[in-house]
């Protein structure tokens, strides 16, 4: 018999679970061919717990591993599950709820997966800022627009390694660093100079992003050996809308790169921009790619395009600006197709206010980009973030260590539904109520 314990799968938690004596349990059994599946449909238990924080895994293949027989989870009328094979239909009538309808589900969803008041804070560093072939006409770093950014050499290991040291001090337990360049390709010295950064930042406790263009394999490996946690390669839009964003790599060759990423072992960071002129049938586009990935990415950027005078999309009147209830539908609708994702309020943030930004926490984001700049655009300071984190009743995701668990399933709040197969031909379907 499956287990009737909510918690029974995460043995290495430090805590005890209890079956209550109250507990009725219901029993049904019919045939079903070829083989036996237990559909094990429980209320997760109330646990004692000690003081030390429950966590689960800070890996997210192991994390995710927990959970391979989980169906479904239901809490206050909303049911979500992990699932690989949305229809564009199907998220596109998620977007489409009406917004209250929408935010209710998503926040319902986000409690039912995570701890609602826990966000990843993030530092991202530009080590090679301008200079770029590609012509991305949303970046200002791009050699083909005529922008304020001027193309700069490699920062020094020990430079990255102080802003490293900075952003640890401020709070920051992932620390980032972006190259303006299409590819890896054969700058050798570069990459070394990179593998230094990557172990040094990690030997510092911190978790270590890098966003460097296009990867092959081998460079991929590479990274993993080094200490990386995770890779960001973007999307940007919709396989439709792309080509009229971005001509000089495919959509492709992005998502090549991130099967490179994820079959090293290295988390994948991977989500778009709001604001390049696409319809929302483009941010339904995006959504369903990334929902419909062999698996879902560990974190999901959701970008407000910071529109650059001299770039293509920066002197466009005609493209609308992004506003809150767009950013928050968006990081909504990822939260519910993706509950197991962490879902980050990037780029555009410094335009939206501190109410702004609560309802888009509230939607379903657990993660921020903090610290002054975003390669080369504004973002809030940190010690506004930590003042906002204060009037929030937020705390920071600590480094190399994994979410929290739901409150609400350790709590017995949540009814997750379990399968699995057996070897008869019979399925046993049990319902267990607190």
């Amino acid at each position: 018999m499956a287990s009737f314990v909510a918690m029974g799968a995460l043995k290495n938690l430090a805590h005890t679970v209890r079956r209550p004596a109250t507990a009725r349990l219901i029993a049904r059994s019919f045939s079903a061919e070829p083989s036996r599946v237990v559909i094990d449909k429980y209320v997760a238990s109330s646990v004692s717990v000690s003081q030390e924080v429950q966590r689960l895994p800070n890996d997210v293949h192991e994390r995710n591993s927990l959970y391979s027989n989980e169906d479904v989870r239901t809490m206050a009328g909303v049911t979500a599950m992990v699932r690989n094979d949305w229809t564009k239909q199907e998220i596109a009538e998620i977007y489409d709820l009406p917004f209250h309808e929408l935010m209710y589900r998503s926040a319902t969803v986000h409690r039912m997966y995570w701890d609602p008041s826990e966000v990843q804070q993030c530092t991202l560093l530009s080590i090679k800022t301008g200079g770029c072939t590609e012509d991305c006409s949303y970046c200002s770093q791009s050699t083909r627009h005529k922008t304020f950014v001027k193309p700069t050499p490699t920062l020094k290991v020990q430079e990255v390694m102080e802003a490293a040291t900075r952003a640890k001090e401020a709070g920051s337990t992932r620390f980032c660093m972006g190259a303006a360049w299409r590819e890896l390709g054969n700058k050798k010295n570069a990459f070394n100079h990179i593998l230094e950064m990557v172990r040094g930042v990690n030997g510092m406790g911190m978790e270590v992003c890098c966003t460097l263009g296009m990867l092959n394999a081998e460079q991929a490996k590479q990274l993993k050996e080094a200490g990386l946690t995770a890779y960001n390669h973007n999307l940007d839009t919709s396989p439709e809308h792309y080509p009229k964003v971005i001509t000089t790599r495919s959509y492709q060759d992005r998502l090549d790169t991130i099967s490179n990423v994820r079959d090293a072992g290295i988390s994948v960071c991977c989500g778009g921009i709001l604001g390049l002129g696409e319809d929302e049938s483009d941010r339904v586009g995006l959504l369903h790619v990334l929902a419909t990935l062999p698996e879902h990415p560990e974190s999901v950027p959701i970008n407000a395009l910071v529109s650059v005078e001299g770039t293509p999309l920066g002197d466009d009147d005609d493209i609308s600006r992004v506003d809150s209830f767009d950013m928050a539908r968006m990081i909504a609708t990822a939260r519910i197709v993706m509950p197991r994702t962490m879902v980050r309020l990037s780029a555009g943030r410094l335009s939206f206010s501190e109410a702004e930004q609560f309802m888009m926490f509230q939607a379903g984001a657990n993660s921020i980009f903090n610290g002054d700049k975003l390669l080369t655009t504004d973002n809030p300071e940190f010690d506004v973030d930590q003042s906002l984190f204060q009037k929030l009743g937020f705390s920071g995701k600590p480094a190399h260590q994994g979410p929290r668990v739901a409150p609400a399933e350790a709590d017995g709040k949540v009814i997750i539904t379990k399968v699995t197969h057996g070897e008869d031909g019979n399925v046993q379907q049990q319902q267990q109520f607190a």
